[in-house]
């Protein structure tokens, strides 16, 4: 059994921080970034969020360094802890640069459900074992602290309340958007540059095998062949059963020191200078809506 038992004994609504961290770095390293990686997808066909980030052209231009940025900002405050003063650093810069654009609190809670429910989903089809209650428990305490400290209104605090919220908001909103459809062609091009340039284009398809048809339908892509829907799915099983026979892994996977994080290779900067900054951001949060400049959190 390749499991450890790092976290055993541990309490999901007290100790919820290591027990994700072991998630992350240990337990599910790769499957966590590519379901998030898949994640942003999602909402991606959500017009309203799609059409801003084509807006801001942070993710069609310097694509590379956006993809990293987010990464790392995310990071930190898992690797450090939330109330760290690196932590807290970071989850400020994240809310700085959502205060920059006129984002509804409706949007921002969907995001938050995917970084929940979309992982669970990935691992419990394809990782080396299933997530046991206490890391899905955990899972939700984590980003429910997260979305607090980003001050998103109306967090779920169950998986289910997640996962509800997420397949409700995806019904009613998915939709095509020209701007959403550039966003995501260049994070799939972005996805297909980590790999040597003669498999890029198959990991392209790839990719769009492992997309459910809601999704490519929004973003107007077309249908996957079955048999290559067959071959990515059992490919990413068979990888799962593979992991399983590996001894426990001993050394913390971080963003940090991955090759695919680019824009950094020299070493980190503080995570104030990572990110985008005003002047630069086509749209502004209108005059009025609460926003604080000053502040840790979203106001609005």
């Amino acid at each position: 059994m390749r499991r450890t038992d790092r976290t055993a004994g541990l309490d999901p609504e007290t100790d919820y921080l290591e027990i994700y961290r072991d998630l992350g770095a240990h337990e599910f390293p790769w499957d966590l970034n590519q379901a998030l990686s898949f994640a942003l997808f999602r909402t991606y066909a959500v017009p309203s969020i799609g059409r801003l980030l084509d807006a801001t052209g942070q993710f069609t231009g310097p694509t590379q360094k956006r993809y990293d940025d987010t990464a790392l900002l995310l990071e930190a405050p898992l690797v450090d802890g939330l109330d760290s003063p690196r932590g807290r650093a970071a989850i400020r810069r994240i809310n700085q640069m959502h205060r920059t654009y006129d984002i509804s609190n409706d949007d921002m809670v969907y995001v938050l459900s995917t970084f929940v429910v979309v992982p669970r989903r990935w691992i419990d089809a394809y990782g080396y074992r299933r997530l046991s209650e206490t890391e899905v428990r955990a899972s939700v305490r984590y980003y429910v602290e997260l979305g607090r400290r980003m001050g998103i209104k109306d967090v779920p605090d169950t998986y289910d309340g997640f996962a509800a919220l997420m397949d409700s908001y995806e019904r009613t909103h998915f939709a095509y958007d020209p701007g959403a459809r550039r966003v995501s062609d260049s994070t799939l091009a972005l996805l297909a540059s980590f790999y040597p340039r003669p498999a890029r284009k198959a990991v392209e398809r790839f990719s769009l095998a492992v997309m459910d048809d809601p999704l490519l339908a929004a973003l107007r892509y077309d249908a996957p062949h079955p048999l290559a829907r067959r071959l990515s799915h059992g490919a990413l099983r068979t990888r799962g059963r593979m992991v399983a026979l590996l001894p426990p892994r001993r050394r913390p996977v971080l963003v940090q020191d991955s090759r695919r994080q680019r824009t950094y290779r020299g070493g980190l900067p503080p995570v104030e200078s990572m990110g985008t900054f005003a002047p630069g951001c086509p749209v502004h949060r209108p005059v009025g809506t609460g926003a604080d400049p000053a502040g840790d959190v979203r106001s609005a």
